[in-house]
């Protein structure tokens, strides 16, 4: 949805490139321009064609608020240009110079807890600064004066990682005018909110305070007494600092109405909903750092979930290390071969550029540690540098083979950042319960089984699928039951879990048996909820396997359906733990309680398995696959090896590896070493 004085959203516009845009984060600001020399030097025996600059430079840019300074841009910009690079030019904006935050001491934030900070740091700014605002914007404003016609530009870059909340005075004041806006009167809004409860019924809109720690908030952030205030006040701070993008982006549309315009974001990242920003970019762009030890489909549901915000066009990945990352307390090196690995995972999964942080070590600083290209005492002999180098010549020998290509989904798993923040805020039945844990869960086992995954809002055309996976969708908005139960009339499955469909958009509990509006479809009752700590496990009889279960137990009551699992403990022992029900010529599954990963692999797979989404490798533990196809009906195939063992799986059909030139017939062993990649030209 366009935000008042915006202009409408853009289809997907991706940079036109003649291959795989290659290359990161450069800050030569940082250094004197006889390093840069050997920069380019050794960003050509690497491949790199792609600079990032200009992401924090603020305070050169704009040595004080009457002053402009382009000078260092300029040589930057001219630099790339003379060797034959592209950039992606940042607006800088993310980090606030020292004489900003002096000047007008408004624009430093205020946190959870009340405290007004002082400067430093970075993602510094209230968004709802005037001065911010007019400061941030005219200089995105210069810059695109500029640099608009420069050979070297490719994309602008604005801001960076936009993340943080304030919970000030301007804040508070502007949070009152989203209120009016969305919820119109007053009488609405406490219905919304329920504000009978505990007398917190509102006569007046001046009367409405951020919740924080200072006001509906205890032990943190999660614990709110007032779910409804909350919930709106994550919808409104989305709203903040996207109004804060969209100003920058205004800035630079008037003097560049053409060049492709985009933000970096964090993947799976639970303060800001990204499905409220997607139709204001141009194109997606991400920063990949997975969790420690997470499993390789962690950072494939953040690909395919920047994938789904632009229906399916492909993103960019604009960060990840080429070694290690700083701001963990440990800190694991990428061993050899996981970086390819990496990369061309991202590509598999709809990327159509390879980027790092960062290009050259930072001497001084927090990320003076952090992995780069090129380290310290820049040495083109390093491991890391090899092993960069040896990337850019396979995206070379690639070419244009994987640009534009789409990925062929039946698949859809539904992510709603609302039902993560209300499932997270809510008191009761279980605060072990995470969101993000349960949506992997199923991901994972859909991934492992060889389906490709198209992760979407609520609000997507589910026309395209065949099964569609609905983990603790805590929240039912819209028409989407009707477009659930449409689905699986028509033949497809609809798959949901625990804790779903309890709640309206306002995360008010429905007055109807649970699962509220999806009853008709799951054909089932739940009139009770058992939880329990994390090491209390539960068993549950699944077709004669018995599996573990954990958390919630909720006890169902079949209305049509029928018994897939029962529970085999306590005092519902024998009453049904998985379901499923016939709807139309579809079917309807529900997953009552918290299985272990192997049951919900068995689930998924047999919902899978009905519409013949098996993939051909799925019996090959560790190898990962995923298709696209390419503008020309060309159809590829990634097979991604993530164990440390040498696998040789029979190949399905007849096949070119673009990574070796060498033909592969059906039935033929495909290779494929520890961490190995294969990149399949189907025929």
């Amino acid at each position: 949805m366009s935000q008042p004085g915006q202009n409408p959203p853009r289809p997907a516009h991706l940079p036109r490139t003649p291959k795989i845009p290659y290359g990161g984060d450069y800050n030569p600001e940082q250094w004197p321009e006889q390093v840069w020399d050997e920069d380019h030097r050794l960003f050509t025996r690497a491949g790199i064609d792609t600079l990032t600059v200009g992401v924090f430079i603020w305070s050169l840019t704009q040595p004080a608020e009457d002053r402009y300074d382009f000078t260092a841009l300029d040589r930057i910009l001219d630099r790339a240009a003379a060797e034959g690079r592209q950039i992606c030019l940042a607006t800088g904006t993310a980090a606030l110079p020292p004489w900003l935050a002096k000047a007008y001491p408004e624009v430093n934030r205020t946190d959870f807890e009340g405290r007004r900070h002082r400067y430093g740091q970075r993602h510094n700014f209230c968004p709802s600064s005037p001065a911010y605002r007019r400061l941030a914007t005219a200089l995105a404003g210069r810059l695109a004066e500029r640099y608009a016609r420069h050979p070297a530009l490719l994309a602008w870059h604005i801001n960076n990682e936009y993340g943080g909340a304030c919970y000030c005075e301007r804040c508070a004041e502007a949070f009152r005018v989203w209120l009016r806006d969305r919820h119109g009167t007053l009488d609405a809004l406490n219905d919304a909110w329920w504000t009978t409860f505990w007398s917190h019924r509102y006569s007046d809109w001046e009367q409405i305070e951020p919740p924080s720690a200072l006001t509906e908030h205890w032990r943190g952030p999660d614990h709110t007494a007032f779910q409804g205030i909350t919930l709106d006040y994550q919808r409104f701070m989305t709203d903040a600092l996207l109004g804060c993008f969209t100003a920058e982006k205004e800035a630079i549309r008037a003097h560049d109405p053409d060049t492709p315009v985009t933000t970096n974001f964090m993947g799976a990242h639970r303060p800001l909903d990204y499905h409220r920003w997607a139709p204001q970019l141009d194109f997606a762009s991400w920063d990949n750092y997975p969790p420690l030890d997470a499993p390789p489909t962690r950072a494939a549901l953040a690909h395919d979930l920047m994938r789904g915000l632009k229906d399916g066009t492909p993103f960019w990945l604009m960060e990840q290390t080429p070694s290690t990352t700083a701001c963990r307390d440990v800190n694991p090196l990428r061993r050899p071969g996981e970086l390819r690995l990496a990369t061309f995972q991202a590509i598999a999964h709809g990327a159509d550029a390879a980027l790092y942080f960062q290009m050259r070590a930072s001497r001084g600083a927090c990320e003076k540690y952090h992995g780069a290209v090129i380290g310290h005492a820049g040495r083109d002999d390093t491991r890391v540098f090899r092993e960069v180098a040896s990337i850019g010549r396979e995206l070379e020998a690639i070419g244009t083979a994987t640009l534009g290509a789409r990925t062929p989904a039946r698949t859809a798993l539904l992510f709603d950042w609302d039902s993560w923040w209300a499932l997270e805020i809510s008191d009761g039945p279980s605060r072990l319960v995470r969101y993000l844990d349960v949506v992997h869960s199923y991901y994972r086992a859909a991934r492992e089984a060889g389906a490709d995954v198209d992760v979407v809002p609520v609000t997507a055309d589910l026309t395209p699928y065949d099964v569609v996976l609905a983990p603790v969708l805590h929240l039912i908005k819209g028409d989407l039951a009707e477009r659930l139960e449409e689905l699986a009339r028509r033949g497809g499955t609809v798959l949901a879990t625990f804790l779903t469909a309890r709640s309206d958009a306002h995360d008010r509990a429905f007055l109807t048996d649970v699962p509220g509006p999806l009853a008709p479809l799951l054909g089932i009752r739940i009139d009770e909820w058992d939880a329990r700590p994390g090491d209390v496990v539960q068993p549950v009889d699944l077709e004669g396997t018995l599996c573990e279960a954990r958390l919630v137990f909720e006890l169902v009551r079949l209305r049509g359906a029928e018994a897939v699992g029962t529970y085999r403990a306590d005092f519902y022992e024998g009453t049904p733990a998985v379901t499923r029900h016939a709807f139309g010529a579809g079917e309807g599954w529900y997953v009552a309680t918290a299985l272990d990963q192997p049951s919900v692999d068995r689930v998924v797979r047999s919902v899978l398995d009905r519409h013949g989404l098996i993939g051909p490798y799925a019996v090959h533990s560790g190898l990962e696959t995923a298709y696209r196809t390419a503008p020309d009906g060309t159809r590829l195939l990634f097979l991604l090896n993530h164990t440390t063992r040498p696998i040789r799986p029979a190949a399905h059909t007849a096949a070119t590896d673009l990574l070796t030139g060498k033909p592969v017939a059906q039935g033929e062993p495909l290779p494929l070493d520890p961490l190995g990649v294969a990149v399949l030209r189907l025929q």
